[in-house]
């Protein structure tokens, strides 16, 4: 009897082949989608297209809905002073009822942004297909899931079927050897891929973070990571599950319990990507090499060590990437050649999906506490979850930052996306541990500065960037 010799696959291809529901040559596979997660924004329309047609939703069961990015980050007890995210979060609402899919709602607990509270409830789990009306579902990835964003014909679909039509995407192994230097975090890591990589290196595909240092990060750093894998084009990211991952889920909410957890663990266990499997794409970066990074451009892409200065246009390889970095210094308010630590800032937010975790605020804590607030500057702390705000306080972080002159605000998007009360005014400068800084991102006319949250924190302090490995 001949032996069926098999092809060594990546962690991406296991997922994708044990998902196909139906495979047709020329066209897109039909996948099955094992968690569906849904917000204010992008699922209203979504809704009403179910109602046109007279459909139900498939399966409640695999889909949780919460409000993130319009609520409010003050008291809530309060009427909402914008209409429009009103009226949102009440349609969200009233679809929830009427589909009988289960809502984290504004007073729950376990409210927060959508790609915190699926992980620390132990819905996010490895080896998952996961989507989300909104772009950083790569987030999942950390946990060895293939998630990703989808829009609101997409929505509407996967709520209808519980499946989604979707091209094989190809692979791409980011590898980050050695170890990191002292004060430098997942923050700076993604940003340096970023960098490297640019905007659109990985259009296409779907990025495996691989390597020394990736191992050695927490499951919140992994996260980190992975959320941004969106401002590198990459269509998702990922890492194989590990026990790290297994110890984090282990015992929460919604994880497997007794026997059936240990089944779930050797069938995780198999998630990696076998010796010899091909990526379509790899690049290899020297964690030792990595600094503090801060953007200084609009993309993500453009950011230098914060011992580095604001890079010259003209050393740029293109023309088309020399007008780039000359509109991104025109509307930054920037010259060439300013070293990034004589930026001054007016802002300080630190939160988001990308860094609004338990982990995030207790490093920024250790920079904060017993320090105080520049005068010439405004700063926030928004907890990423209800969960995340009662571990908090619990802790007596919240002491800390109120101590220090931060604003403690109820859990939510906030400051990332302009979509809430908490924007940026015009020209106003702000230190951001968010995941985008494109023109009018925090607010029209708002200039943002990416950093990891103990950045965000020195320069809350000093009122101008300074290197957070010169105060640790």
């Amino acid at each position: 009897m001949e032996l069926k010799m098999t092809q060594p696959q990546t962690i991406v291809d296991k997922i994708w082949e044990q998902h196909v529901v139906h495979s047709e040559q020329g066209k897109p596979d039909l996948l099955y989608i094992d968690l569906h997660l849904v917000h204010e924004v992008t699922s209203p329309q979504a809704f009403d297209g179910l109602r046109m047609t007279n459909r139900s939703v498939r399966r409640p069961d695999l889909t949780l809905a919460t409000v993130d990015h319009n609520v409010p980050t003050t008291d809530r007890t309060l009427p909402n002073p914008d209409p429009l995210s009103t009226q949102q979060i009440e349609v969200l609402r009233t679809n929830c009822n009427d589909f009988d899919i289960p809502l984290w709602d504004i007073f729950d607990l376990r409210q927060g942004i959508v790609h915190i509270i699926s992980p620390e409830h132990g819905l996010t789990q490895p080896g998952m297909t996961i989507v989300c009306g909104d772009s950083h579902t790569s987030t999942h990835g950390a946990f060895g899931a293939l998630a990703f964003g989808i829009g609101t014909s997409e929505v509407e679909h996967v709520l209808a079927t519980q499946t989604l039509p979707q091209s094989r995407p190809k692979t791409m192994s980011v590898e980050v050897t050695g170890e990191l230097g002292f004060g430098v975090t997942a923050k700076d890591v993604i940003l340096a891929i970023i960098q490297r990589t640019g905007v659109d290196g990985g259009v296409g595909h779907v990025i495996e973070y691989r390597g020394d240092v990736i191992r050695n990060l927490s499951m919140e750093e992994r996260m980190t990571v992975c959320n941004m894998t969106i401002e590198g084009g990459a269509r998702a990211g990922l890492i194989a599950p590990d026990e790290k991952t297994f110890q984090y889920l282990r015992g929460k909410e919604f994880s497997p319990s007794g026997l059936d957890w240990d089944r779930q663990v050797e069938n995780w266990k198999k998630l990696v990507s076998d010796d010899g499997a091909i990526f379509d794409k790899s690049i290899v970066l020297d964690g030792n090499n990595i600094a503090p990074h801060v953007t200084w451009g609009t993309t993500p892409a453009q950011s230098v060590p914060v011992s580095d200065v604001v890079p010259n246009p003209d050393d740029a390889t293109t023309a088309s990437s020399r007008e780039t970095a000359q509109r991104a210094l025109k509307y930054m308010g920037l010259e060439a050649g300013t070293a990034i630590t004589d930026i001054g800032i007016d802002r300080v937010f630190i939160g988001s999906c990308t860094n609004g975790r338990i982990e995030d605020l207790r490093r920024a804590a250790t920079i904060i506490d017993g320090q105080k607030v520049s005068s010439s500057v405004n700063a926030m702390i928004v907890p990423g979850s209800g969960k995340v705000k009662q571990q908090a306080e619990e802790e007596g972080l919240d002491v800390i930052f109120k101590d220090a002159g931060f604003e403690w605000r109820e859990p939510g998007c906030s400051m990332c996306l302009g979509m809430n009360p908490d924007i940026l005014l015009p020209q106003e400068r702000c230190a951001s541990t968010s995941n985008r800084n494109f023109e009018g991102r925090q607010g029209a006319g708002g200039r943002t500065h990416l950093v990891s949250p103990e950045m965000a924190a020195a320069a809350a302090i000093s009122g101008n960037f300074v290197d957070v490995r010169e105060i640790i």
